[in-house]
């Protein structure tokens, strides 16, 4: 069957009349001199594979997505406990010297 066309492109999408990329396997052992070195996918496993890894592609974004909102709101987080404790220092700062002042007025009089 002569088919032209790529796998990407291939001239008609029905699977059963594209060109298999897969030889049979041969009865002879792996190593052999009729034996390929490599094993060779056909045009349908090729396109599942491809398929397969498309439809996971926003799969991914989206938990890269959450990943880097998980790591915003947690700096968001530290950046409001580190100014409310720089708030409440200051507070203490202010408290302390209240007090300073009411033991040297007590002391001086």
């Amino acid at each position: 069957m002569n088919t032209l066309g790529t796998i990407d492109r291939p001239l008609t999408h029905d699977p059963m009349k594209q060109d298999p990329t897969m030889q049979r396997p041969s009865p002879e052992p792996y190593g052999s001199a009729h034996t390929p070195d490599r094993e060779t996918t056909s045009a349908t496993a090729s396109r599942k594979n491809r398929n397969l890894a498309m439809q996971l592609i926003p799969e991914a974004l989206a938990r890269a997505h959450m990943a880097d909102r998980l790591r915003e709101a947690e700096s968001e987080r530290r950046a409001v406990r580190l100014a409310t404790a720089r708030r409440m220092q200051r507070r203490a700062e202010r408290a302390s010297l209240r007090a300073r002042r009411a033991l040297a007025m007590a002391v001086m009089q």
